[in-house]
């Protein structure tokens, strides 16, 4: 039952082998989830384009919501690693978060399914079951952070941003649901930058 294998621990991969193993079901679920609707994606397909046993990917991940959140991770860490290759042109303060956000949007959006895949397991997770859950979220913010060029943050920083990240879900969201154009998700990522991050120890 879904329950059951949420509660049960997540192992860990350690040697190479395994890493090797774990990024080849990362990559085979990211690749079905964007040929098709996350509700059709099996765990057993995964398994098996992976090239793994269906008992290797229960043990790394015991359902399918902490397989697409550590997808999630990995998506993250890729965003995060783009932004050290190429910083963003803002130079820090809130223009450089709109820039962290608006790259990331654009990045999600060309993979509209996996984008609901990840946003919808991430956003159900509880986080004391689906560690990665929590994982996503503080990634995130450090890389908000180190584009606004804050190494010390205050509560109200802490505060402004986490608001700003559920926002920003909330926003593309509405995006992969056809509910608002990309211009119009940008233009409101825009002004919840204004709105939140008038308080944090940032520059203009």
């Amino acid at each position: 039952m879904p329950r059951i294998a949420e509660a049960r621990d997540a192992a860990e991969p350690s040697s190479h082998e395994q890493r090797a193993r774990h990024v080849r079901m990362l990559e085979a679920a990211a690749e079905l989830a964007t040929e098709k609707e996350f509700a059709r994606v099996q765990m057993a397909e995964v398994a098996k384009r992976a090239g793994v046993a269906i008992g290797t990917l229960y043990r790394y991940f015991p359902s399918k919501t902490h397989l697409f959140v550590a997808v999630m991770v990995e998506q993250v860490d890729q965003i995060g690693e783009s932004l050290r290759r190429r910083p963003t042109a803002a130079g820090g303060g809130r223009d450089a978060i709109y820039e962290v956000l608006v790259r990331a949007t654009r990045a999600l959006l060309r993979r509209p399914a996996l984008s609901t895949a990840m946003i919808q397991s991430s956003s159900t997770a509880n986080a004391a079951l689906v560690p990665n859950a929590a994982k996503v979220d503080r990634v995130f913010q450090e890389i908000l952070m180190s584009a606004a060029g804050i190494d010390d943050p205050t509560e109200d920083d802490v505060t402004a941003i986490r608001l700003l990240m559920q926002l920003w879900l909330g926003v593309i969201q509405s995006c992969l649901n056809g509910r608002i154009s990309i211009p119009d998700a940008e233009a409101d990522i825009r002004t919840a930058c204004d709105l939140l991050l008038a308080r944090m120890s940032i520059a203009d």
